[in-house]
């Protein structure tokens, strides 16, 4: 069984969105083909909130798929608004699985969190448009372990 993790920016251009959906669901299903069951995102806002909801919809006609969530630390949406807290919380009640990197905010647990998305993935599905940022960080460490690393951000300014 093979593992498929997600890393992606927090603010999704709002021009990106129906495409990058697309691209979402054709990915977990190409990839779900290819013997991916478990599917791993860190429950961020933005582009893993996205990977999320399409996982858990997939899993409505795919029972054997698993979504996994990698938390950075227990108090992740603190300063979250009122909408985002509901989302992830939705999201947390319907994961299969919820593991913590840390319990507490240090300067080092996002990175923690995206190793953990890294080493535990054989293929990464990720929206990178900026490779200074915690997803190109993300993207590197799996192409650094020799994971296959998919990126769907839209390159086109003709959306």
């Amino acid at each position: 069984m093979l593992n498929c993790s997600f890393t992606g920016h927090r603010d999704v251009e709002n021009g990106h969105i129906n495409l990058v959906t697309d691209r979402l669901r054709r990915g977990i299903e190409y990839v779900y083909n290819e013997g991916c069951r478990n599917f791993l995102t860190g429950g961020a806002v933005g582009f893993d909130t996205m990977a999320a909801k399409e996982v858990i919809l997939f899993r409505m006609s795919h029972t054997d798929v698993r979504l996994i969530l990698v938390i950075p630390c227990k108090e992740q949406d603190k300063s979250w608004s009122c909408a985002q807290r509901d989302m992830y919380n939705y999201i947390l009640s319907m994961a299969d699985e919820i593991v913590y990197t840390g319990e507490e905010y240090t300067p080092h647990c996002m990175k923690r969190r995206n190793m953990y998305l890294a080493k535990n993935c054989d293929v990464l599905i990720c929206y990178l448009g900026r490779e200074m940022s915690g997803a190109g960080q993300t993207a590197r460490m799996a192409e650094g372990l020799g994971k296959r690393v998919y990126n769907i951000y839209p390159v086109s300014k003709n959306l």
